[in-house]
């Protein structure tokens, strides 16, 4: 078993061309069908028509990389069947963000996830959203290019940075032609591939151990039932702190909100989410599997010990070619399985990095772009980001083990966007000041935990300094450091006391942690500055517009609907601190319970709904503005109570979700209790 023992044959790179050219072709197909993606709206929501089966299979191939693929195996292989029980973080990971996340971009008909800050905050918080966004995935997607690239090069010799390449540049190609409904359909073909590379793996293995499971389940260990956040692995810490890592994935990461909002209705949307759950499972089980099967083929044919010290992401490949080897085609398929996974994650980071510079940083400081070239600049962005990509794989490089970094920036800088979303969405004394500072408060924490507890295992792992004392040691000295301190957790001389103790919190807390920082951080700012969610602030007038409206306040927004946003504290009526409304509705409808107000034009006025203090009223923006009409526009400050122009006054771009239409008001309302 040396490396060069184990080449591929000619059918083995015939299958892993084979996946390059369908994935090509995928992308070719819908650049040259249909609409030929010219509008925005198709390029970047693919039109909104998908049913929920494709979106499901592209939400689990999305996440489902060669992270996984390599990192499960080889840390159940290492450290025992724990990492199975995040299977149960899974349910509640998938529901939270099916009945309360989908609803509220859903029907907000936004393409960027961080229009809701502006809507529900304002333009600088939404900035500040988007970055960070930006931050998390040309990292994250670094990782993810360079992992599979790895471990083909530890196992046949195939040039490291060719195999980087040739992944990038056909990845950028069919996302930059295709489009999101070309990410979405290769990430199905690649998901079967996954599926199939896997499971030959695990037959073919348990064969050759003598075919019982049962005896491959016996070779493991229990599961810890300890409590302890600072255990790297228990059932509490997987069930639990997995919840937070899920949401944070499924709940506000643009790339899988952009696979909901592409869904033809709210219903698939939430479908999609529900089917994603038996998928998710499967997908954990074979992955644990991989690493069970491992366990048992190696006691009865050890590894040899050059490659018993190589990073954990290698093992799994040593492991694939052993068993594999005397069947040609196989090894090409793992190995093509691996790559889907690379390729259905980076082209989902791509067509979410475009869309939310396109949708946050460009559009609103070029309001007159046409559609045209709106959609071309869109195409030079996923481009661009397909480019960077390949510079981020050669910094991935230094990195350590790849599950252990990949989840680590997941939940360094997931956790904080969660919280961010949440404080937003649940707490309607939020304000813009506290939500940034909350913010910058879980990321200044994320990094201090993050990269203080990398720093601290390494010292722990008591690695001889190198000889100038000021560089770093070789790469392959720093990948054994970090095997022996994250994948292989060894105790340490003394354990930490103090605030040094936060350096051994378990990775799967991270996002929870993080969430949590930035949700007391920002009640607590939000508290002090006073302005409750721009409730008695100042009103902040739209820009000039030919009907010159008058100021209007909105959660000191100066683009949001007129409706509430969930969270969004009630704008003020004479006088603020006195009225106590949940929502506020224009139209010729007199408040429950009461007579009509009194009206200063026709029969149109404002109407204050009242609603107990634990629920949330969602008004659905697609109807919110229905029965506005443009006579209204003529009103100035002294025809409506409070100089409040009438809501159905917007100038909203056409395509940002906000219905104009004249007639009979119509309203919907809808209370969602938490």
């Amino acid at each position: 078993g040396d490396t060069l023992a184990m080449e591929f044959t000619v059918i083995d790179y015939s299958i892993f061309v084979l996946l390059l050219v369908l994935s090509s072709a995928i992308g070719l197909f819908y650049a040259l069908s249909g609409d030929r993606q010219r509008t925005v709206q198709e390029f970047l929501l693919a039109n909104r028509n998908m049913s929920f089966l494709p979106v499901a299979l592209s939400l689990l191939a999305t996440f489902q990389s060669a992270v996984a693929i390599l990192g499960v195996p080889a840390e159940i292989f290492r450290s025992g069947t724990e990492y199975w029980f995040l299977g149960c973080s899974y349910l509640l990971g998938l529901l939270i963000p099916a009945h309360i996340f989908i609803p509220v971009f859903y029907r907000l008909r936004i393409t960027s996830t961080y229009e809701y800050l502006e809507l529900r905050f304002n333009k600088t918080v939404r900035v500040f959203g988007t970055i960070t966004f930006i931050f998390q995935m040309v990292i994250y997607m670094g990782v993810v290019l360079y992992a599979p690239a790895l471990a083909l090069n530890a196992v046949t010799g195939f040039d490291l940075w060719s195999a980087v390449l040739t992944m990038g540049l056909v990845c950028t190609l069919y996302t930059t032609l295709g489009g999101l409904k070309a990410v979405i359909w290769t990430d199905v073909f690649q998901t079967l591939v996954m599926f199939a590379g896997q499971l030959a793996v695990i037959i073919v293995g348990a064969q050759r151990v003598g075919g019982k499971l049962g005896r491959v389940w016996g070779g493991k260990d229990r599961p810890s039932l300890d409590p302890d956040p600072f255990e790297r692995h228990t059932f509490w810490t997987l069930a639990v702190g997995g919840v937070f890592m899920m949401l944070s994935l499924y709940g506000v990461n643009q790339a899988q909100v952009q696979r909901y909002l592409s869904a033809r209705s709210e219903q698939e949307a939430k479908l999609s989410c529900y089917a994603v759950f038996p998928c998710q499972q499967i997908v954990l089980c074979l992955s644990c599997l991989t690493g069970l099967v491992m366990f048992v083929y190696n006691q009865e044919h050890p590894l040899a010990p050059n490659q018993r010290h190589s990073s954990p992401d290698q093992l799994v490949l040593y492991f694939v070619m052993d068993v594999l080897q005397d069947l040609p085609g196989l090894p090409g398929l793992f190995v093509a399985c691996l790559f889907s996974g690379s390729l259905s994650t980076i082209s989902s980071a791509f067509n979410s990095l475009a869309t939310v510079t396109m949708e946050d940083l460009v559009r609103p400081h070029c309001p007159g772009l046409s559609e045209s070239r709106a959609t071309l600049l869109s195409k030079l962005l996923a481009l661009g980001y397909g480019l960077l990509c390949l510079g981020m794989a050669y910094v991935s490089s230094m990195l350590g083990p790849v599950l252990q970094a990949a989840i680590s920036i997941f939940g360094m800088v997931g956790g904080p966007l969660l919280g961010l979303f949440c404080l937003g969405m649940f707490f309607p004394c939020a304000n813009p000041t506290g939500a940034i500072t909350g913010l910058l408060a879980g990321l200044a924490m994320a990094f201090w935990v993050g990269i203080g507890g990398l720093l601290h295992n390494m010292r722990a792992a008591e690695a001889p300094p190198p000889p100038n004392g000021t560089a770093l040691p070789a790469v392959g000295n720093l990948t054994t450091i970090l095997t022996t301190t994250l994948l292989a957790p060894t105790p340490t001389p003394q354990s930490p006391t103090g605030l040094q103790k936060f350096y051994s919190l378990s990775y799967m807390w991270y996002s929870a942690h993080n969430s949590t920082t930035v949700i007391l951080v920002g009640l607590l700012v939000s508290l002090l500055t006073g302005e409750c969610g721009g409730v008695g602030g100042p009103a902040v007038s739209r820009p000039p517009s030919p009907s010159a409206l008058p100021p209007r306040p909105h959660a000191a927004s100066c683009c949001g609907p007129p409706h509430h946003l969930p969270g969004a504290a009630p704008p003020a009526l004479l006088p603020a601190p006195e009225v106590q409304a949940e929502a506020v509705l224009w139209g010729d409808l007199p408040c429950p319970g009461k007579g009509p107000r009194p009206q200063h034009r026709g029969e149109r006025g404002w109407c204050v709904v009242g609603a107990p203090p634990p629920a949330v009223l969602l008004l659905s923006p697609a109807l919110s503005l229905q029965g506005a009409d443009h006579a209204d526009a003529t009103v100035k400050s002294n025809g409506v109570g409070n100089g409040l122009a009438p809501p159905g006054l917007q100038e909203e771009e056409e395509g940002q979700g906000y219905i104009r239409a004249a007639g009979a008001p119509t309203y919907a309302l809808q209370e969602t209790s938490f």
